[in-house]
């Protein structure tokens, strides 16, 4: 049986009319994401990996993200698990997707959708990497027509997030592989090309932009659809991902970067994070203390809200216990982390 995402009482998020921040309709109340990526368990498994045989983990993960303050969750979908073909969609990872839905609306929580993911590399479908560009670009289309046609009704959909950390390559030669470098064994950044010819980078990012918002608004006009963006997008000298957060702004109802504050660099993260204000809200997207001291993240932390609307970190399925009891040194960084946003959550949800 077809589970679809029901209809429930949670409030629906669009952007205020300031053009700067978020509100619930239909009260015009100001709403505040302050959450987590759920983007692997504490082992490295995406949740495509265990949301057919372990749910009631994802369900106490959900409670437990909850309790810690949290109100978005940023879910990551990865494309081979969502098409079992170039014009075929995976109706069980629908239908789990669906009941995934129907879980944050049970646990008022709001989900960031993001998609198109080749996190694996030994998950890409074998008939997916030999595609054309627009051939590739006509399947992540699909992808995202039966996404948001099977989330168009429900609340809890805070955005659809076209994909994460998307690049347009630079002149020269023809790129031979659509995925950036790994990062802890995870491909994260993805490219939308092989190859620039004689277009301009952010001409591209743009047009597929439009592509894929324009398959989204077939099925759904009410959710708003962002793209999560490395930090060096911004049309500065040196290394760029060609989506250059002016050109693209008005195909999307807000801006989303991942910003990692840096030890050595104490003033960039915020010098990049003013860069991404062009007129619609801020999301910081992706953040945590990795390169740099908690202190330090807090002030970032405070200082930021200068600019973003939102922020997201993360969560691995460990709670603040079971990493005091783990007694790592991972374990030690993600506990001051989860400290940290516990008692920062009152202050960033105001």
């Amino acid at each position: 049986m077809r589970e679809q995402a029901p209809c429930g009482e949670m409030p629906w998020v669009r952007v205020a009319k300031d053009g700067r921040s978020f509100v619930l309709e239909p009260a015009g109340k100001t709403f505040v994401p302050w959450g987590f990526n759920y983007d692997h368990d504490d082992g490295g498994r995406l949740i495509e990996d265990y949301w057919d045989g372990e749910w009631q983990t994802i369900e106490e993960d959900f409670l437990e993200m909850r309790q810690l303050g949290a109100n978005v969750v940023r879910v990551h979908l990865q494309l081979g698990r969502f098409m079992e073909a170039p014009d075929r969609a995976n109706a069980c990872a629908l239908d789990r997707l669906g009941r995934l839905v129907a879980l944050a609306e049970r646990v008022n929580l709001y989900l960031d959708l993001t998609g198109l993911g080749c996190y694996h590399k030994q998950d890409v479908p074998p008939w997916y990497d030999p595609l054309t560009e627009s051939q590739r670009w006509e399947v992540q289309a699909r992808f995202w027509e039966a996404v948001s046609a099977r989330c168009a009704a429900s609340p809890a959909v805070f955005c659809y997030d076209l994909m994460n950390e998307p690049v347009v390559p630079g002149g020269g030669k023809k790129r031979d592989d659509w995925l950036g470098p790994d990062f802890a064994g995870k491909h994260f950044v993805q490219f939308i090309a092989l190859a620039l010819g004689e277009r301009e980078r952010p001409a591209v990012a743009r047009e597929w932009v439009r592509h894929l918002a324009a398959a989204i608004r077939r099925h759904d006009r009410r959710h708003m659809i962002t793209v999560g963006l490395v930090p060096w997008s911004l049309d500065r000298p040196g290394l760029s991902s060609g989506f250059v957060p002016e050109r693209i702004a008005d195909e999307l109802d807000f801006i989303s970067v991942h910003i990692y504050p840096e030890r050595e660099r104490p003033d960039e993260a915020m010098e990049t994070l003013r860069g991404f204000a062009v007129g619609k809200p801020v999301l910081v997207e992706e953040m945590f203390p990795l390169k740099c001291g908690l202190p330090q993240f807090e002030r970032f932390l405070d200082e930021s809200r200068q600019v973003a609307s939102g922020w997201i970190g993360f969560y691995w399925g460990k709670t603040p216990e079971e990493c005091r009891a783990a007694a790592t040194i991972r374990d030690a960084i993600v506990l001051g982390w989860l400290d940290l946003f516990q008692k920062k959550a009152d202050t960033m949800k105001r």
